[in-house]
């Protein structure tokens, strides 16, 4: 079987149908594809099986002889990290539909080659991860237009690190940015993702300072069904939706230390641990971490891990604040009331000589930004 058509090595299967002949069959098929595949033949056994188990994938037939498997999608039995395919027999298609709003991933009519399963399996992957990427999708502004915001002291240096990831480009190493709120360190790293190897793939962000260690730590890693109280699914992580792509911690600085720890370890060797769960997971991920404080300074106070710090910073970039970028205040202030402009449907709108004056002496204290919110603010 071709690589791109290939279940995980390992991977846990479950089986239900109440043919054991074609249950075997079928184990035996998956079993030759390096599948670990548990078989259930009733829902009361299924019932206990997902009470206790994780599955990464379950092919289940559609009626049973103690009920209908709709039961297990109504009762949340299966967790959102397992891919479910449903098996149905000629005129089972409304079941099979009601089965997918319900949760389920794809269908097979019996009877069906062999080969198909694999292949609904992976696809109904793909699709669970890709639900959780458009969660988490960056919708900010077109990277394209971001060159505007990058000065001319750090081009030079955003060149070196663009340099450095196409060396690297099956592995690029992380890039941290720093420099006050509002700065444009987001911005940064979308330009940075839009023009590096990965363009094209996930770039998801997440602001690690709005967030409580245990919610930081399920937002990344995700968690297995029954990992803490009201875990009644499953979830997916963002390092496995980010996967093939760019996940973006901004404010870095303010993760707690065993999160840390367990960054440092998907940085170092690319592998993560669901909540709840023991399997090891590889998730191939570009990391852009961002912080308004220098980390080194979080080092010296014993608030930030020096081996992490170490690893995000081998490639690093600052943005100087607004007060020390005066030739590029007017022509940020210009950038900013086209696009506001167009935003509110105005017509095009123009700074006059004087008012071009005044923004250049202001201070702006809040960057890029403060000096956004005040135009918006005048219009």
């Amino acid at each position: 079987m071709p690589p791109e058509t290939a279940l995980p090595p390992g991977c846990d299967v479950l089986i239900l149908e109440d043919d054991a002949a074609l249950r075997r069959r079928l184990a035996a098929h998956l079993r030759g594809l390096g599948a670990e595949v548990t078989e259930a033949g009733r829902l009361d056994e299924a019932r206990r099986l997902l009470g206790t188990l994780r599955f990464g994938y379950a092919l289940v037939d559609l009626n049973l002889p103690d009920g209908e498997v709709l039961e297990l999608f109504r009762e949340g039995a299966f967790s959102e990290n397992t891919a479910v395919v449903v098996m149905t027999a000629f005129g089972g298609i409304r079941q099979a539909v009601e089965a997918m709003r319900l949760g389920a991933c794809d269908y097979l009519s019996k009877p069906f080659e062999f080969e198909q399963v694999p292949l609904a399996f992976l696809r109904g992957r793909r699709r669970r991860t890709a639900a959780r990427r458009e969660e988490h999708r960056d919708r900010g502004n077109d990277p394209a237009e971001e060159d505007v915001f990058l000065g001319e002291p750090i081009r030079t240096r955003l060149e070196t690190i663009l340099a450095a990831e196409r060396r690297l480009e099956r592995r690029p190493p992380p890039v941290l940015i720093e420099g006050e709120t509002g700065t444009g360190k987001s911005r940064l790293a979308a330009w940075l993702h839009a023009h590096g190897p990965r363009a094209g793939q996930p770039f998801i962000q997440i602001n690690c300072a709005a967030l409580s260690e245990a919610l930081a730590e399920d937002e990344l890693f995700g968690h297995e069904r029954g990992a803490f109280t009201d875990a009644k699914q499953g979830r997916l992580g963002l390092f496995e939706a980010a996967d093939g792509g760019t996940l973006f911690l901004d404010e870095v600085g303010a993760l707690a230390a065993g999160t840390q720890a367990k960054i440092l370890l998907a940085v170092e060797d690319g592998i993560i641990r669901r909540l709840g769960g023991t399997r090891e997971i590889w998730a191939d991920v570009r990391i852009i971490a961002a912080n308004h404080q220098p980390l080194a300074g979080l080092v010296r106070d014993g608030k930030f891990r020096e081996d992490l710090f170490h690893r995000l910073h081998l490639l690093q970039i600052s943005l100087p604040p607004l007060r020390e970028r005066a030739g590029d205040i007017v022509p940020l202030a210009r950038h900013l009331l086209r696009r506001l402009a167009a935003r509110h449907r105005l017509g095009p709108l123009h700074f006059s000589p004087e008012a071009e004056a005044v923004l250049c002496t202001h201070a702006w204290p809040g960057n890029i930004r403060e000096l956004a919110h005040e135009i918006e603010r005048a219009l």
